[in-house]
């Protein structure tokens, strides 16, 4: 370990415009709550620090959407979230908000030390205002076509498409969100960080003394210091976030960039009055877990405003993980294509651990990875039930069975039964070596193998085979198995914490702390056990099929959506709509046109004779299902012959966004004949 007095966690803010889904767990939370439970086994000095960002434009949108105020947004996504994260095991030592009166302060006193000391520039730009409702846009409240990929609803910010970021005058024919206006572009001024100040500065800091960093972080800051660094607005034309304590500022807040990272201060001030000793003394250690897309900001631009104030100290390093994408396609709340958190905590009852085993197994720790519900499965049922759950219940059982659930004696040590206890440590020491570097998956794959260790000794000692003849042999036997899991609850806390409770219990020990399982003798002889219970349970089919029903749902939804209404057609005169005979009709007969895929024959009753139509509906609806049914018709269109029938007339469809085509009919039964005006 590194010789630190104290470590810093903190985990990028969600959004409070939205639930947290898996690409959130996956990419930063479950790596930071691993770590975290990792350095509180060791006994160190540690706190984890999080909270809702409560402030910018997603939050505005959302409450636009809505029909309701920002505030009202937060207060509901910051409470679903928070009793998310606590349902599921991220054990934060603080939750809180940006919207907090302390945040409030904490961000102001911050922006004001900097203006005071002359840090910040002042610029008059031009930035796209609503002539319509008299507002300037944020970037999100603009939409165009992308000058990349030709995507039509690209942001004024980023392309969600092709994944390029952009500014709101790149977008071609851009509109308000707000009124669907055309904007203008209108002179406004605002303050400015000139990171080009502290090129030279984050060049040594990042590019010399922290080549150790992963190499998707150190990569993505290589490339914007190598573009040169240019001045960056701290303030937005905005009245949600906190407002810029100057004079000539009023309608004008500090951008949610500048105020978020703030928020890990404001909430160490909230949890202790000794904050500053996390924030200020150099023997603490200070990481950030964030995903990709906040790299920039907390490897440039945050220690730049730390460098500037100049009492804080820099974060010693920056685990970023790369996306996680949901069956092949990239998460979007936008799209609601995700799982998400709370969803799954009321569908997966008591199922925490497995969505964390499954996520950290799969973690997009050096590349973009794909959640599917099919490797869910496998992974629990392949992997959780069948080597952790099956050697866990083996141990338990057998020792209940052969001795009433007291651990047995350890008598003479074979060399298979000392090589195995001797792999203990080893598989412990490398769980270490990994998570001490982030490696959170490779961690996970080592602690298992501690399970994969004791499956395989209670398959070649054989147990249930040796007992009758010799049970002095099984005893010793059984004493190690019981070690194995004894160290499994220990090795396994900080992966799986609900697990982890579960085993401590039926092993009816009290929680043991990281050093303790480098050596063996955990558990003594003669000690009692608790009654056995299994681990986990497997996942069956039509559980997933519910959840890629679900998806499917949604997917059809975005598709129906995307899909533009036909424009409407010239205007026609009331005497040529007069022209056209309208009238209710009812499907007599009905039968497939040989040869075809897509045409019906019916027979109809008009009420003023009985006719015959060709219609293009039998991918929807059967003969059978025609026959009877009540229909609108147009009655005077002229015959024409189609497929060698007479057809006389033209029933009367809607075509849906997916291009299905719908019966048009009468809510109430009524004559054949009548009219349709």
């Amino acid at each position: 370990m590194n010789n630190f007095k104290r470590y810093l966690i903190t985990s990028a803010l969600p959004y409070a415009n939205g639930p947290v889904h898996i690409g959130h767990l996956a990419g930063v939370y479950i790596p930071s709550d691993i770590y975290t439970r990792y350095l509180r086994l060791r006994g160190v000095d540690v706190i984890s620090i999080c909270g809702s960002d409560e402030h910018g434009v997603p939050i505005t949108i959302k409450a636009r959407q809505e029909g309701v105020s920002p505030q009202a947004i937060v207060d509901k996504y910051h409470g679903i979230i928070k009793e998310s994260f606590k349902n599921f095991g991220i054990s934060f030592d603080i939750y809180s908000r940006t919207s907090s009166k302390v945040h409030h302060q904490t961000s102001s006193e911050f922006f004001r030390k900097l203006y005071d000391a002359g840090k910040f520039i002042e610029k008059t730009t031009e930035q796209y205002y609503d002539p319509e409702i008299n507002c300037f846009l944020a970037d999100r409240y603009i939409t165009g076509t992308c000058p990349h990929c030709s995507n039509e609803r690209a942001y004024g910010d980023q392309c969600e498409k092709c994944g390029t970021s952009l500014n709101a005058t790149d977008l071609i024919n851009p509109s308000s969100t707000l009124s669907g206006s055309k904007p203008v572009l209108k002179e406004t001024k605002h303050w400015f960080l000139p990171l080009d100040d502290y090129q030279g500065f984050l060049e040594k800091w990042i590019l010399e003394d922290h080549k150790d960093w992963k190499n998707n972080v150190y990569g993505q800051c290589k490339s914007w210091l190598d573009q040169g660094l240019q001045p960056r607005a701290v303030s937005r034309d905005l009245d949600w976030g906190v407002p810029v304590p100057v004079e000539g500022a009023e309608g004008k807040v500090l951008y949610v960039w500048f105020d978020a990272p703030i928020g890990y201060i404001s909430a160490t001030k909230e949890l202790t009055p000794d904050w500053e000793k996390y924030w200020k003394d150099k023997e603490t250690r200070l990481i950030h877990f964030i995903g990709k897309d906040n790299i920039v900001f907390h490897c440039i631009v945050f220690p730049a405003m730390l460098k500037a104030e100049g009492t804080y100290i820099l974060p010693e390093n920056v685990p970023a993980n790369e996306f996680l994408n949901l069956e092949g396609d990239k998460i979007s709340t936008s799209r609601n294509w995700a799982v998400w958190l709370h969803e799954y905590l009321e569908e997966f009852k008591d199922k925490q651990d497995v969505l964390r085993y499954v996520l950290t197994a799969n973690m997009p720790e050096t590349k973009d990875n794909d959640f599917t519900w099919k490797d869910f499965q496998t992974r629990n049922n392949s992997e959780l039930v069948a080597i952790l759950g099956n050697f866990v219940n083996r141990a338990l059982v057998l020792t209940q069975k052969y001795f009433d659930g007291k651990v047995p004696a350890l008598g003479e040590l074979t060399d298979f039964d000392k090589e195995t206890l001797a792999e203990l440590p080893k598989f412990q020491s490398a769980v270490e070596a990994n998570l001490e570097v982030f490696r959170f998956r490779e961690a996970l794959k080592e602690a298992m193998n501690i399970a994969r260790l004791g499956n395989k000794y209670l398959a070649d000692t054989e147990p249930w085979k040796v007992y009758k003849e010799n049970p002095e042999r099984v005893a010793t036997i059984l004493n190690i198995a019981i070690e194995i899991c004894a160290n499994l609850s220990i090795v396994l806390e900080p992966f799986l914490p609900f697990t982890a409770i579960k085993l401590r219990k039926m092993l009816n020990i009290e929680a043991f702390t990281w050093e303790q399982a480098k050596g063996n003798g955990l558990i003594l002889a003669g000690h009692s056990l608790s009654q056995p219970e299994l681990l986990f349970d497997k996942v069956e089919d039509e559980a997933m099929e519910f959840q890629l029903a679900k998806l499917k749902a949604t997917k059809e939804a975005n598709e129906n959506k995307e899909r533009k209404v036909t424009p409407q057609r010239e205007n026609v005169t009331y005497e040529d709509f007069s022209k056209m005979d309208i009238r209710t009709a009812t499907v007599l007969a009905a039968e497939r046109v040989p040869k075809t895929q897509k045409l019906l024959k019916l027979d109809i009753d008009t009420g003023i004779d009985k006719r015959t139509i060709v219609s293009g509906i039998a991918e929807y609806y059967t003969p059978e299902e025609m026959v009877g049914k009540q229909v609108v018709m147009l009655a005077n269109l002229e015959p024409r012959k189609i497929k060698g029938i007479e057809s006389k007339g033209m029933i009367l469809m809607a075509q849906d966004a997916n291009g299905k085509l719908v019966l048009v009919q009468p809510k109430d039964t009524v004559s054949n004949g009548s009219e349709v005006k």
